[in-house]
This record gives structure tokens, sequence and C-alpha cells, in this order.
């Protein structure tokens, strides 16, 4: 589901998979490349990553990536310049939705 009313909070879909989360180091180059990419469109606060658990349990928000931006205005350009651009990590057309504040905030990555 599509969400349209503009929040500070980019939820990004198909820009990593579960395998490339596993490793440490491989974690680490994704989150700095995000972060960079991230921070062309606007004041980037923070980059969320849900990592797979190790146990193979279920981890909400895996395969996603939360953007927190200081304010709406960024997060909307932000929104606008992702949307539909193709990820070099994942090999995918990533899709840039707004997320819930009060959800990205008590930590529900599973929305």
């Amino acid at each position: 589901m599509q969400r349209l009313i503009p929040t500070r909070i980019i939820c990004l879909t198909e820009a990593v998979t579960d395998d490339q989360l596993t490793d440490d180091e491989e974690y680490e180059d994704i989150i700095e490349e995000l972060r960079e990419e991230g921070r062309r469109f606007g004041n980037l606060v923070n980059v969320v990553v849900p990592r797979p658990n190790r146990k193979h349990y279920y981890t909400p928000g895996v395969e996603k990536v939360f953007l927190e931006y200081a304010d709406v205005d960024d997060a909307s350009i932000a929104r606008l310049g992702m949307n539909g651009r193709f990820c070099r990590v994942s090999r995918n057309h990533i899709v840039a939705l707004y997320y819930p504040e009060d959800k990205y905030a008590q930590g529900h990555f599973d929305g």
C-alpha cells in the first residue's frame, strides 16, 4: 500500500536483500552508501536497516530501509528522488514510501 501522507520517515523497499545483511562488513558498506545517498536529498538524521536474526527467527522490517530526515520537505524530496531508481546493491527498482513517524519511533518496522 502506497503511503501518501508525508512524514519525515521514508521507507525504501527493494533496496536490500536479507542475504546482503548477514555479513557484517557488507552491512556496514550498505549503511554508509545509503547515508551518502540519503544526504544528497537533504538533512538526513538517521538510517535504519533491520538485520535478519541469525537464528532465522522472523525480524520485522528485514529488506526495508528507513531514512529519517530532519523535516518533511527533505523527506519529500528524497522520496521523489529515490522512488523508481535502479539500485546497484539489490539490482531492483526502489519503491520509496512515507512511513508513520509514531511506528518508526517505537521501532515497529513491520508496517
